[in-house]
């Protein structure tokens, strides 16, 4: 399964690989309503530069947002290391008159917490660029392609897929849901199958190995580099009662190539051919083997990996 993948940074990318365009209102819409709602929707540090330099009223309404947002996280941030300081002295204090084991204890995860929250803190006034700037995980919003209306539009949407009609309580119970097998397209994801499909645009991707009982982090990189058009499914889930919507999409997986199983991982995500986008985007009408046919057609580079962690 693909836990994590770097998308695409540059708007402008999306647009020359797809000739979507971004779709405005929906995009301000998740950013008022983690900034209204103290809820934390997650996305990419990219896609936030894509506002860095507003050039109308709505572009500047959600880079104000994303200030906003920046400057509430950075409070409760600050909030936090003062309380962990505090920690810290109170038990250098204790040490300082007699080394036990709580006060040492207490020492060391202050410590370690004071250190996490300096480093959020400087990342996230730093203007720079960072490698990680474009990675995602399950449960962050992240921009995808739809057809809309004859309209490629780019939406960003959770990367944990809830099926309309299903209960929240599904995003727990199942939590693998940010990926969608190919061998269950016909059967749990029949909703969005053959009806709303997606693409996400990714560089290159992550997996877990079991490594002889030690989990290992794969890199994996096409070669030659090249922007993965990656086949996913999308659902709009209603909340009962109040009508929020909840835009959401898997990645789909299948067997992987020989070089991606012999690192010991036996899924991967599906990397659509250019010519296969409108077809894949516009699934109604299309019977299952056609749209099978497009999953199979797939692009084929070679898939280097560099292990991140063991």
């Amino acid at each position: 399964m693909c836990y994590s993948a770097m998308i695409k940074e540059e708007y402008a990318q999306y647009v020359r690989a797809t000739g979507a365009e971004i779709d405005l209102d929906q995009f301000m819409e998740i950013f008022w309503w983690g900034r209204e709602h103290d809820e934390r929707r997650i996305v990419p540090r990219a896609v936030e530069r894509w506002f860095d330099r507003p050039v109308n009223d709505q572009q500047r309404q959600i880079h104000d947002f994303i200030m906003q947002r920046r400057a509430t996280q950075a409070a409760t941030w600050e909030r936090d290391l003062f309380a962990q300081k505090k920690r810290l002295a109170d038990a250098e204090r204790k040490l300082a008159v007699k080394a036990t084991k709580a006060a040492s204890e207490s020492r060391r995860i202050s410590g370690r917490k004071i250190d996490t929250l300096l480093n959020r803190l400087g990342e996230l006034h730093d203007p720079a660029r960072r490698a990680s700037d474009g990675r995602i995980f399950p449960m962050h919003y992240v921009p995808i392609v739809v057809r809309d209306g004859g309209r490629r539009l780019i939406r960003l949407a959770r990367y944990h897929c809830r099926l309309a009609g299903k209960f929240a309580a599904v995003d727990s119970q199942l939590p693998g849901l940010y990926n969608a097998r190919r061998d269950n397209l016909t059967k749990y994801w029949r909703r969005a199958f053959g009806i709303s499909h997606g693409l996400m645009l990714v560089e290159s991707f992550y997996e877990n190995v079991d490594a002889h009982g030690r989990n290992k982090v794969l890199h994996f990189q096409p070669r030659p580099a090249a922007t993965m058009l990656i086949a996913c499914l999308y659902s709009v889930w209603k909340e009962p009662g109040t009508g929020r919507e909840l835009l959401s999409f898997a990645s789909i997986t299948d067997d992987p190539p020989p070089e991606v199983a012999a690192t010991g991982h036996d899924r991967m995500i599906i990397n659509i051919k250019p010519e296969n986008v409108d077809a894949w985007l516009n699934p109604r009408g299309r019977s299952d083997d056609e749209l099978q046919a497009i999953l199979s057609d797939r692009q084929t580079p070679y898939y280097e990996h560099q292990v991140l962690a063991a």
